[in-house]
């Protein structure tokens, strides 16, 4: 039986973050709509995350947790562009490929939602991933997302300009009784 939990991130572990994405070969990272030429230096991105979590959570614009497997870390989730009590965007990454397709990803995304919900207050919460990156599309709709549209943009600074599918969900539909 696997022992997983989400948590938040201990500072020490934003250099497992920074690691998955700057490890990542070309085609991984392009495949989850990443541009490679616009990853940043590793110490100017953990300066940048450090300064961050410094903050009042009401003033952050970013806030991860970790997903662990085992006691292992395995992937990580984060909220960006944050309007406390309002909404945030959710990003999704299970860092190697043999904890994925096994259930994991929805049970760390179904905990990681409650989570930003009841730490923000959020209203809403929108994930945007590549529309052609089927894995977080189908795990966004499984736990009960909603496709609001499709559309092109560059969704984030290290992405391309691309098409995406943008979900919703609800804090009403989430938890419904407070």
């Amino acid at each position: 039986m696997n022992n997983r939990r989400v948590r938040d991130i201990q500072v020490h572990e934003f250099d497992l973050v920074i690691d998955y994405f700057l490890n990542s070969d070309e085609d991984h990272l392009r495949g989850m709509g990443v541009e490679p030429a616009r990853l940043p230096d590793r110490d100017q991105w953990r300066q940048a995350l450090l300064a961050d979590c410094g903050r009042p959570l009401e003033k952050r614009q970013n806030y991860y947790v970790i997903w662990e497997l085992n006691g292992k870390p395995v992937g990580h989730s984060n909220i960006n562009e944050i309007f406390f009590g309002l909404h945030a965007s959710m990003h999704l990454h299970l860092w190697q490929p043999e904890t994925r397709h096994s259930g994991n990803g929805t049970f760390f995304l179904r905990q990681s939602i409650t989570r930003y919900f009841e730490t923000f207050q959020l209203q809403n919460l929108f994930c945007e991933p590549y529309a052609h990156n089927p894995a977080p599309n189908r795990t966004l709709a499984k736990v009960g997302f909603e496709l609001i549209k499709t559309y092109e943009t560059q969704p984030g600074w290290i992405c391309f300009h691309q098409e995406v599918n943008r979900w919703r969900m609800t804090r009403k539909k989430w938890l419904p009784v407070e």
